[in-house]
């Protein structure tokens, strides 16, 4: 048993899919050359505009509690392999004890942090397809978007 609901997880890892999918912009040709697949660089706006998904993501990890915070920064470790599912308390307690910076902050700085998420779920026995499909199937607008 976890301490977060696995559908809130989901939907951190559904966004975090959606964060980390921004497609990669291209930088100008130098000298009328095609760019090269090692030019292609993330749009990064730095403080001026912050991503939609990116600011959705941080808002909904800030609007859960500290337990279930916690809990999706220890399942984050279960899936990057830093822990096992049965190492899950010990995960939870190193949670706890380094909760000393914001959960979003040092959540949205991993990258893959969808893919963790949902082997992290898988790890602790859930079925993530469908938890993912239940999601999806309840609210076609997931994202609270028309």
């Amino acid at each position: 048993m976890i301490d977060i609901s696995p559908e809130k997880v989901m939907h951190v890892a559904l966004l975090a899919r959606e964060f980390d999918g921004q497609v990669a912009s291209w930088e100008e040709p130098q000298n009328d050359r095609p760019p090269e697949e090692t030019e292609a660089v993330l749009e990064d706006f730095g403080d001026e505009v912050e991503n939609e998904a990116q600011i959705e993501l941080g808002e909904f990890i800030d609007g859960l509690n500290i337990d279930e915070q916690e809990a999706l920064v220890a399942l984050t470790w279960i899936g990057r392999g830093t822990y096992s599912a049965k190492d899950y308390p010990k995960a939870l307690e190193t949670a706890r004890l380094e909760h000393i910076n914001k959960t979003r902050d040092y959540l949205l700085g991993i990258p893959l942090l969808s893919d963790y998420l949902k082997e992290g779920l898988s790890q602790m026995g859930y079925k993530v397809e469908e938890i993912e499909e239940d999601i999806i199937r309840r609210a076609p607008d997931w994202r609270g978007k028309e």
